[in-house]
């Protein structure tokens, strides 16, 4: 097991944003003061007007929100509180018995005092769930760069891709990984090894062929026994991925794929008609799409779906599943996120 210093409380005020900042200042702030809680408060006299989470802006996302959007609009404005002064002990015991992990202390007239995180009892942190890591791509559009290199390991900051994805889990405290192998998949593993160097365990699948983003799922000799996290070897990102697992938990999904917003915006104005006749103009409209991020979590009957040795892309599974009557579910993403297939990107990776 993984200890932590229990002495981790860090300052509330950090949490504290106002009910007309946007969702992109809430996400923000959320990422800055790691305490996965934003309290709204009326900032004049520090009255909390309610919380908002991380899962609370994604739902928001999902009903067509922006992130341009208030916090008003999305935030929990009856939240659980507990008031001022109560110990410790009964604190601990009211988070535990409604599964939260924190909880503002406000005084009689609602002004926040302080906020209690599980992390101010919680002294082990361990995520048993498997990471797979898809490293086996020829990486053909990052040519010359992969020629002798395989994707994940192109340098990034000063260390392969591959290194910056296990280094951010293991943080997490994902320490059991299984990475798939194929185009110069020995300088992966003579890299990394069993990976005792890192203080984790990493195991390998190993491609004969080229089995796409998903079919490598299929080499399990033993198949995993709880849900576990799939990610690309190319994509490099901010996202929690202990926060997925516990989203394909809740929704008790076969599969869930973070998704991200894109935003295109026309070049021309639009003309609307309706046969010849012009029924309206809009100028160069913005369309707005989710797209696959390359980021999943599975759970183990999902696997059922993949045959032992064929080529499989992860749409191809998510769409076998949702004609066999699988639960598929999409998990929005706002963290920062680069998909490093081109050397446009490969560079932005390396100046951000």
């Amino acid at each position: 097991m993984k200890k932590k210093n229990p002495n981790t409380k860090q300052s509330w005020n950090r949490a504290l944003i106002g009910p007309s900042a946007t969702l992109q200042e809430a996400a923000q702030n959320l990422s800055d003061s790691a305490l996965r809680i934003a309290l709204v408060v009326d900032q004049a006299q520090n009255r909390l007007l309610g919380t908002l989470s991380d899962g609370d802006i994604r739902r928001g996302l999902l009903r067509g929100l922006s992130l341009a959007s208030t916090v008003a609009e999305v935030m929990n404005p009856s939240p659980l509180v507990v008031p001022e002064g109560m110990s410790a002990d009964l604190v601990r015991q009211i988070m535990g018995a409604n599964k939260i992990h924190q909880v503002p202390e406000v005084t009689a007239d609602g002004r926040v005092v302080e906020l209690h995180t599980w992390e101010d009892f919680e002294t082990t942190v361990v995520v048993d769930s498997l990471m797979v890591i898809m490293a086996g791509g020829r990486g053909t559009r990052l040519r010359p760069h992969t020629e002798d290199c395989p994707k994940p390991m192109l340098p990034v900051r000063g260390k392969p891709m591959l290194l910056h994805i296990i280094e951010r889990a293991k943080a997490e405290g994902f320490y059991r990984f299984v990475v798939s192998l194929n185009y110069l998949g020995h300088m992966i593993e003579d890299y990394f090894g069993d990976g005792q160097a890192l203080g984790v365990q990493i195991n390998y699948l190993r491609e004969t062929t080229p089995l796409g983003t998903a079919g490598a799922l299929s080499l399990f000799d033993t198949p995993p026994d709880l849900p576990f996290v799939v990610t690309n070897g190319d994509v490099l990102t901010d996202i929690r991925y202990a926060d997925l697992m516990e989203f394909h938990n809740r929704y008790a999904a076969d599969a869930t794929m973070a998704v991200r917003l894109h935003e295109w915006q026309h070049p021309f104005g639009v003309v609307e008609m309706d046969g010849v006749s012009i029924v309206g103009f809009e100028e160069k409209p913005v369309a707005r799409t989710h797209i696959n991020a390359g980021v999943y979590a599975i759970s183990p009957p999902a696997l059922s779906a993949l045959v032992r040795g064929e080529s499989c892309d992860m749409p191809q599974l998510f769409d076998r599943l949702l004609r066999n009557g699988g639960r598929t579910i999409a998990y929005p993403m706002h963290e920062p996120w680069l998909d490093v297939g081109r050397p446009d990107d490969l560079l932005a990776a390396n100046t951000q």
